[in-house]
């Protein structure tokens, strides 16, 4: 066994010198050196690549694999020979004060090496190196552990009475007692041992919750999925250099060790992680041949293949042809997600009086992202702070809806149920896209309160029914031509959700959508439809991950009629008290809708006629505010008719044409240089 060792001890130091980790080892030994200063323990990181070692000497590359700690002790003799044959460090005195980390680059790609944290029973016993993917549901805050300390014994006599013979450092899955306490003995001469202090080194370390991405599948409250699986919580160590490394609600993959932490009766088993790598999320790079022949047979018109899409999206939950401005928002709404800062969100507010069938399609097309969450009443909507379940006595920050929704769409469901500090808050958050968690000091064994900042980068989507916020105020009288009665919504809330729209369903639409909510309710599982047959779920889950990742740019002539009109709006929608009842982030949410229709579109440059779609949305969604401007346009002017054949999409397409026209001539009168209003703004 010894002639092996040795044998692995010269393989490292061969695979240190090939790899550049010699060099990082003698600059990092130069650091400690100029400090001038003794440590207890002197911590080196040491990056591995199985592979290379594996090629190098398999025995040596099984054993860093499997057997992480001796193999950390191979490295560390390695080390010390090398910190004593070159004289790195003056202060190092013996073996034991090494302490090494063993960072793999990556894991073999097979079974083995992985760890799922749904499946059962966990493996905590191997102590060997394993590669987990999840969710960061919940985080605590930086708090300090002991690296490694000095201990002297107590019998003045002993050879161990002085000197660092007797060092203790971490190890993966030791609590704090395992490293530190009063009750050590000598290994030499039995006497009790003692810590020196002022020797103890310090290092960060952050808890961190994590639960498999299934986790996703269960909380959008509707699925195609009849597996039932089971899902828990891991807690994981996050220490020093690693510390922060997570953000909470990101998707993550680790490579760590398994173990088991003891706290009193409990134990909990935990990983120590070694790496952290983000999982981004890779999408299709296609389309079904369904909707590229759609794509194909439309191409004659720029709006004609979103209206087909909108006209038979969702046909599992309503009828084709129903629902036709509110399905398409929400294909917009849904091709405009992504987890980059700075996104261009679309978040939707529909009034409604059927709330049934709105849940139930907001419930479906929420599932179409691997983020689509549905906010439970029950719970938080933004992060929320309590204690750390592991004894500490730190926060520990917890992930809700908002957080988990990242890069897709969180749904709220009915708005007016909410209290009113939920929706300032609520507000705030669509506002700003932060959140911040507030930390209390003295509650959480800290000096000074802390406040955290979390950033929300997600679209929210709700409705309010009309019918019950009728009954909980009285209604105002003096509402202008087209203005709709939301007062039981905060009007600074509804001036930050990207749309409002008014789900007006006329009664002749009735006999289509009655026989198919009773189809249904016999038959959840029926294609009613032959459209439901040629786009199923899997296919628009496949298009909007395809549309979604489109990189677009707005045309000079788009980015003029937008510019255009929201000028002439502003100026329009104008009293003397408020001035501009036109919020300055609507012209945002033009740009995001018309970005939008691009995507959807299947296109990468921004048309004149994707700004047009955009801005009848808007203009219909701030007549239901504040009422009919000088623009005058129809009451549902996206889709003013039934789609039932090519002569019925002619007819839209001469419509939008006609509106084209109107909206410049409306640019003319009351646009930047227009004779209609000669008043302007500094903001303008």
């Amino acid at each position: 066994m010894h002639r092996e060792i040795q044998k692995m001890r010269e393989i490292a130091l061969v695979y240190l010198d090939r790899s550049g980790g010699l060099q990082k080892f003698v600059h990092d030994c130069k650091k400690y050196n100029d400090s001038k200063q003794s440590y207890a323990v002197y911590r080196f990181i040491i990056s591995i690549n199985p592979s290379d070692i594996a090629e190098l000497d398999a025995t040596l590359g099984n054993y860093i694999l499997h057997n992480p700690i001796q193999a950390a002790q191979i490295f560390q003799s390695v080390c010390f020979i090398a910190i004593k044959t070159l004289s790195l460090i003056e202060q190092l005195q013996t073996e034991a004060q090494i302490s090494i980390l063993l960072k793999p680059t990556h894991l073999p790609p097979l079974p083995s090496y992985i760890l799922s944290l749904s499946a059962f029973p966990f493996d905590y016993t191997s102590q060997r190196f394993y590669m987990s993917e999840g969710i960061a549901i919940a985080m605590g805050t930086v708090t300090k552990y002991t690296q490694g300390a000095r201990f002297l014994c107590t019998e003045e006599t002993c050879p161990f009475s002085e000197g660092f013979r007797c060092i203790r450092v971490h190890l993966p899955g030791a609590t704090e007692s395992a490293t530190v306490r009063n009750d050590f003995v000598c290994s030499l001469c039995s006497s009790p041992l003692q810590e020196d202090m002022k020797f103890r080194v310090l290092g960060d370390k952050q808890i961190v919750e994590m639960i498999d991405a299934k986790v996703l599948d269960a909380l959008k409250g509707y699925s195609n999925d009849k597996l039932h699986f089971r899902i828990q919580t891991v807690t994981v160590f996050l220490r020093d250099e690693l510390a922060n490394k997570m953000k909470i609600g990101n998707h993550y993959k680790i490579i760590g060790i398994p173990a088991c932490v003891q706290n009193g009766l409990q134990a909990t088993a935990c990983i120590e992680v070694n790496s952290v790598q983000p999982c981004k999320p890779k999408g299709p790079l296609f389309i079904s041949d369904n909707f590229k022949y759609l794509l194909s047979l439309s191409s004659s018109s720029c709006w004609r293949f979103t209206a087909i899409l909108a006209n038979i999206f969702a046909s599992q939950v309503v009828p084709p042809g129903t629902y036709n401005t509110l399905k398409l928002a929400i294909l917009l709404s849904l091709v405009q997600t992504c987890e980059k800062e700075n996104a261009d969100y679309l978040d939707l507010l529909i009034v409604t009086s059927d709330t049934l069938v709105i849940d139930r399609l907001l419930n479906y097309s929420v599932c179409l992202l691997p983020r689509g969450i549905r906010h439970p009443p029950s719970s938080e909507i933004f992060p929320s702070v309590s204690k750390d379940k592991h004894g500490t006595g730190s926060a520990s920050i917890h992930a809700c809806s908002a957080v988990l929704a990242k890069g897709g769409v969180c749904y709220i469901a009915d708005l007016s149920s909410y209290k009113k500090d939920k929706l300032e808050l609520l507000q705030s958050v669509l506002e700003s896209r932060m959140t911040t968690v507030f930390i209390p000091g003295k509650k959480y064994g800290e000096e000074a309160d802390q406040q955290v900042t979390i950033s929300v980068q997600t679209n929210f989507w709700s409705f309010v029914d009309i019918d019950s916020s009728s009954k909980k105020h009285i209604q105002k009288d003096n509402f202008l031509i087209g203005q709709m009665d939301v007062s039981l919504i905060p009007p600074n809330l509804l001036d930050v959700f990207g749309l409002l729209i008014y789900d007006e369903f006329p009664s002749c639409r009735l006999s289509s959508l009655i026989p198919h909510v009773l189809k249904k309710a016999i038959n959840p599982d029926a294609m009613l439809y032959r459209v439901s047959q040629q786009f199923k779920m899997q296919d628009y889950e496949e298009f909007i991950s395809f549309a979604k990742n489109l990189h677009v740019e707005l045309s000079s002539e788009a980015e003029n009629l937008i510019q255009g009109y929201y000028l002439a709006s502003r100026r329009v929608r104008r009293d003397s008290v408020h001035g501009s009842t036109v919020s300055a982030s609507a012209l945002k949410i033009l740009i995001s809708l018309s970005k939008a229709h691009t995507k959807l579109s299947l296109r990468k440059k921004v048309l004149e006629e994707d700004a047009l779609i955009a801005i009848l949305l808007l203009e219909s969604s701030l007549t239901l505010k504040h009422g009919k401007s000088a623009l005058c346009i129809a009451p549902n002017p996206v889709f003013p008719f039934d789609l039932s054949d090519e002569n019925s999409l002619q007819q839209r397409d001469s419509y939008l044409r006609q509106c084209h026209h109107q909206l410049w001539t409306f640019i003319g009168a009351y646009g930047p240089y227009g004779p209609g209003i000669h008043t302007s703004t500094n903001e303008e």
